[in-house]
């Protein structure tokens, strides 16, 4: 791959007129130096990568050995490096000159400052991104590789669709490839596709003319021509529904949009950023997604990993809500313990980074500036392998002093969760537990619980 120039652009910019083309076989795309490039790969077969002139497919940069690594297709995609003077990498994770490894679906291949992803009937198997807020990057080593191709990604222009689990923090990073792109100083539009019922859908998105149905009293720009020269931001995509598809498969094809009750289509530039926690490949298959409105978004997949596969940044991302929690509720700033962390990092977080962020918040006011606790901690007994979950059944044979300890244990869990969703407020916690406050009180000085400050919200 040459440096970009008029040549570069050229190529990048036949590619992002193909891209909207159904794809009919494999394809590798290289970012390199700001330019995007598409191979087209055979289903199965050795593919060579270098520098060479010999090679399968060439990548001129000074990263990159003559004969740098090689991918063999078929059933399963393996990758190989030839002894490469600056290594390959998948995921992160640095590979052993002449061990083929599995590629995995949701993982980045690096020649040495050069990304790869594949792309594979229509999908290109795009890295996994981590979602903290913008003040805690990935701390890990795959992570930091990730947000180093997003930021590759952002510039390209092409369609992104970002795949994850809720809560897994889609939205940061949709705003992430905003901020990096060219679009930068255009506006970022976030339109929630599941939020909306269909008959307001398709008016947010499309706008409407003065008159166009009952309760149109004044005409309205929709959401796309809100976000002309930026970035819409469609998040639960698989949500749309199949008539509002087909008027966003024309948008797409056309560049113009046609206000409900309009027969003037209205020129737009848009760049489009999907995301979903279905799988559109299947909804594809069963009819409910359709075929070439899936195509045109997707240009490349990034998949999000659940928080419970990234357990190394809790302490990085408890830290910031722990900031934001003191600024927020005006409650000093307390401090994590190790206790806490470790009950944390066991647990499985079914709402991923959104349900830490709400855990850490509920804590901090809990505790009133002191430090955290396993016991200041309000998490879902049936996904927390922690030791402090109440046992839901005494065990057979147990002692009286096991018993009491256990009704104990359940009792100090449910005056921390009482005072977590009433942030704080002793007596509203006390009105919901059915006790007197000064009963609220004494439990807390016989459970050595810290009192919440009492101006907490």
């Amino acid at each position: 791959m040459v440096p970009p120039g008029d040549d570069a652009r050229e190529r990048s910019q036949a590619t992002q007129s193909s891209r909207d083309e159904e794809p009919t076989a494999t394809r590798l795309v290289v970012f390199c130096d700001g330019a995007v490039e598409m191979h087209p790969l055979p289903d199965q077969g050795t593919i060579v990568i270098g520098r060479s002139t010999e090679c399968d497919v060439r990548v001129e940069h000074p990263s990159i050995s003559r004969r740098h690594a090689q991918l063999v297709l078929g059933t399963e995609t393996t990758v190989e490096d030839l002894g490469s003077s600056n290594g390959t990498r998948v995921g992160g994770r640095p590979l052993r000159p002449g061990h083929a490894e599995v590629v995995p679906a949701a993982s980045v291949i690096e020649l040495g400052s050069v990304m790869l992803a594949l792309r594979t009937a229509g999908r290109v198997a795009g890295p996994t991104i981590p979602p903290p807020p913008p003040t805690a990057a990935g701390s890990s080593g795959p992570m930091q590789a990730v947000l180093r191709l997003v930021d590759k990604v952002a510039p390209s222009g092409l369609r992104v669709v970002l795949l994850g689990d809720t809560g897994v923090g889609k939205t940061l990073v949709a705003a992430r490839i905003h901020r990096a792109s060219a679009r930068a100083k255009g506006p970022f539009v976030q339109v929630n596709c599941a939020a909306l019922p269909e008959a307001l859908l398709e008016s947010e998105l499309l706008g409407h003319e003065r008159g166009a149905f009952t309760g149109a009293a004044t005409a309205k720009p929709g959401l796309l021509e809100a976000a002309d020269g930026g970035t819409l931001f469609l998040d639960e995509i698989a949500e749309l529904p199949l008539a509002t598809q087909a008027k966003l498969l024309h948008v797409l094809e056309s560049g113009e949009v046609t206000r409900i009750g309009s027969v003037k289509p209205r020129a737009v530039d848009v760049r489009f950023v999907s995301a979903t926690n279905r799988d559109l490949e299947a909804m594809v298959a069963s009819g409910a997604f359709r075929r070439d409105l899936f195509f045109r978004l997707n240009a490349i997949a990034i998949s999000i990993p659940p928080l419970r596969e990234r357990v190394e940044e809790i302490a990085e991302l408890a830290a910031t809500f722990m900031d934001q929690a003191a600024r927020q509720h005006s409650v000093p700033r307390g401090e994590l313990s190790r206790a806490a962390l470790q009950v944390l990092e066991r647990y499985s977080w079914p709402g991923n980074v959104r349900e830490l962020r709400n855990v850490i918040e509920r804590a901090a006011v809990v505790a009133g500036g002191g430090t955290i606790g396993p016991e200041h901690l309000s998490l879902s007994a049936a996904s927390s392998a922690t030791p402090h979950a109440p046992p839901s059944v005494a065990e057979p044979g147990a002692s009286a002093s096991d018993l009491r300890a256990d009704l104990e244990a359940l009792e100090r869990r449910r005056i921390v969760d009482a005072l977590a969703r009433c942030h704080g407020n002793q007596t509203r916690a006390a009105e919901e537990l059915g006790i007197s406050r000064r009963t609220l009180i004494n439990r807390l000085e016989q459970y050595d619980l810290p009192r919440p400050r009492r101006d907490a919200k």
